[in-house]
């Protein structure tokens, strides 16, 4: 199937309240295009590299997601344009991230990313660091950041029921954070949910999912 069927067979599979990510990582701009024409406006990139190459190339009514592992020396080349940063997962990220975002007089919205799954190569904080940020006195300096909610990945598994319990821990830390909420911390957002395990993420509570190879194909690792 093309990449616009794809996208549309996927879409029609999504009930109203859950936003879909294009995870364009590796891909060409003109993949991209097919994606847009067909109606896609958000995408989401791994590298900020790439994301700034296809940010020039490309119209400027697109979304641009970060959704993988944020270095903090990057955070200024795309600080002008991101629209949302997935992968915060400590209070140094986030300071740099406002700092650079005052920067172009911004407010940039991040989630905050939790470490649900078993696997030590998923980053992450843990619901009580993410607790502690958020209750703190520095994290209310920050005034140019906006926390919107919470980001995860499931173990890399067949196993349905981890995957399940997985996104369940999810959900309930944004339950619980989104109680402790300041006005500085406005949580509506839980991402999780990918290619392979989005419908047991939405069944969980997932408001947003990121999908790459079920709608461009498998990757192009070149280097």
């Amino acid at each position: 199937m093309s990449i616009k069927e794809n996208l549309n067979n996927i879409k029609s599979k999504l009930p109203e309240h859950v936003t879909l990510v294009a995870v364009s990582k590796t891909k060409p701009v003109s993949d991209l295009m097919e994606a847009y024409e067909a109606g896609q406006r958000i995408f989401g990139e791994n590298k900020i590299q790439e994301m700034v190459e296809k940010h020039q190339d490309m119209p400027k009514d697109i979304e641009w997601h970060m959704i993988g592992h944020v270095q903090t020396n990057k955070v200024k080349y795309m600080a002008e344009f991101v629209s949302l940063i997935h992968g915060v997962d400590n209070y140094k990220l986030l300071k740099e991230i406002n700092k650079q975002a005052k920067k172009h007089n911004r407010v940039i919205d991040c989630l905050l990313q939790l470490k649900i799954a078993s696997e030590d190569s998923k980053f992450g904080m843990s619901f009580e660091e993410a607790s502690e940020i958020i209750q703190s006195e520095k994290f209310s300096e920050l005034k140019n950041i906006n926390v919107v909610g919470v980001m995860g990945m499931a173990t890399f598994t067949t196993d349905e029921n981890q995957i399940t319990n997985e996104f369940n821990r999810l959900k309930f830390a944004f339950d619980a954070l989104k109680a402790l909420q300041t006005q500085y911390c406005r949580l509506k957002t839980i991402s999780m949910g990918m290619s392979g395990d989005f419908p047991l993420a939405i069944a969980a509570g997932s408001t947003m999912i990121r999908v790459g190879s079920s709608i461009f194909g498998s990757r192009n690792y070149t280097n």
